[in-house]
């Protein structure tokens, strides 16, 4: 099992955009053996501390394998909405984990 947590940075003024993407690319999760596990806007009541500034978002998914997650990767219909990610999202950092 591939876990993968993601910070994501938005544009400001481009939620929206961002949003539009979203709609589209998270159910594409599901033909490739993906789950979304956990979403959520952290707020300024729940950002405690750390170097790097409060994300807009935080996804934290799960794939059956990483050929599945590469596999999503490449999906045409994901590739179609790069553009609204492009658009909307300033940085992102994915980081892989495992379950212990």
């Amino acid at each position: 099992m591939l876990y993968l947590t993601q910070l994501i940075y938005v544009k400001e003024g481009k939620e929206e955009t961002f949003h539009r993407f979203e709609e589209k690319a998270i159910p594409i999760l599901k033909q490739y053996n993906g789950k979304l596990l956990t979403r959520f806007r952290p707020n300024d009541d729940s950002w405690i501390a750390g170097e790097y500034p409060r994300p807009y978002e935080v996804h934290i998914v799960s794939f059956e394998t990483r050929e599945d997650f590469e596999a999503f990767a490449q999906d045409e219909t994901r590739k179609s909405l790069l553009p609204l990610k492009e658009a909307s999202i300033d940085r992102s950092l994915l980081l892989e984990g495992r379950l212990i």
